[in-house]
């Protein structure tokens, strides 16, 4: 794990809960700390609605474990039996992220034997707590999932570039191939979180434009490629080199992923805007793809299928994963052909402003 902006704010945030707490005169400070540790989102949404659920689910457990506390006292068997009856509450209500900060607050309640102040000055920690953290996160380095993402999109490319080029040659050692193959699924799965993170701020907090839609439709794109790419890595490895080939076979192959990858690059080079729009690699890929597949299945049919039906296999992944290819370059293409149309006008209109303040100055 490396060190990142959401650990540098739970720090921040639990020295402004001890802060705060200190300052009101309320103890133990503890517990705001607690409560500011568990509150830290990824995102600025789920902040929010993470301090939404935490008020209700707060505030109920906390009236609960009062009643409790001054019918029960504090009773170990008591307070066990309250915590489960607040999480069934929870569960019940569909907030099963916040259980575990309600049942510190539970627990810290319950404590007070009954006595409301005390149970006051509990409940009124976990609330600073969670408000620290709240606060921390929209105004320190706040979280930007959009940027985030196309960030770890580029570098994942890079290192499944790199394993697609080295898989049938065989050059990398094994030991790190596997390693830098374990990590690269990892490193989807991670980006595949950022993504939800990045859809619910679009869909929640943002206004829902067409520009951000597309952009949502781009970037999911983006991610679906990534994945066809580390199922192509798959396929080798599963069926390649188990299969019955000619000597011609594996240039071919190497030929096609060089191709696959060198176009993928392209695309996020396009989306840049480093690159020309409507360019024709995506003719060209389509082309070489249908070659490529028609030339696999025309050997799988002179061996008879023998061995070769994994080649097809292999060939099949490749081919689909240029089909994902060739979608996220109409995306962008069409993103580029959208800004154009925007700016365009924009254009015009100023150069007319330019031209009427010219005119009015003589």
């Amino acid at each position: 794990m490396t060190f990142g902006a959401r650990m540098l704010k739970t720090g921040i945030a639990v020295t402004l809960a001890l802060y705060l707490s200190s300052w009101l005169n309320l103890a133990p400070s503890v517990i705001a700390a607690v409560a500011a540790i568990f509150a830290m989102q990824p995102s600025i949404y789920r902040s929010w609605r993470y301090f939404l659920d935490q008020l209700q689910t707060n505030t109920l457990g906390a009236v609960i474990a009062m009643l409790a506390g001054y019918f029960f006292s504090s009773e170990p068997i008591a307070v066990g039996l309250v915590c489960i009856l607040v999480i069934m509450i929870c569960l019940k209500l569909n907030m099963g992220d916040t259980i575990g900060l309600t049942l510190v607050t539970v627990v810290a309640v319950m404590e007070a034997s009954g006595q409301w102040q005390f149970a006051l000055n509990r409940f009124s920690l976990s609330i600073i707590g969670i408000i620290s953290a709240f606060l921390i996160n929209i105004f320190v380095i706040p979280p930007k999932p959009k940027q985030q993402l196309y960030g770890q999109i580029h570098g994942i490319f890079d290192q499944m570039s790199l394993l697609l080029r080295t898989s049938i040659t065989d050059e990398m050692k094994e030991n790190i191939f596997r390693d830098e193959k374990n990590k690269l699924e990892g490193d989807i799965r991670f980006l595949s979180d950022k993504y939800v993170l990045f859809e619910e701020e679009h869909k929640k907090l943002k206004r829902n434009s067409f520009n951000e839609s597309r952009h949502l439709v781009v970037y999911k794109q983006m991610f679906h490629a990534l994945e066809k790419g580390r199922e192509v890595l798959e396929t080798i490895e599963d069926h390649y080199f188990q299969s019955e080939r000619i000597s011609d076979t594996d240039q071919a192959f190497i030929d096609e992923i060089e191709m696959l990858t060198k176009f993928h690059e392209h695309i996020l080079l396009k989306f840049d805007h480093k690159l020309k729009p409507n360019t024709t690699d995506a003719l060209l890929t389509e082309e070489s793809s249908d070659e490529f597949i028609k030339g696999t299945l025309k050997h799988y049919i002179e061996q008879d299928g023998k061995g070769s039906y994994r080649l097809a296999i292999v060939a099949a992944s490749m081919y689909d994963y240029g089909l994902q290819l060739n979608r996220l370059n109409r995306l962008v293409d069409n993103n580029h052909r959208y800004d154009e149309d925007k700016v365009e006008p924009k254009l015009i209109l100023g150069r007319w402003r330019s031209w009427l303040n010219k005119f009015r100055k003589r």
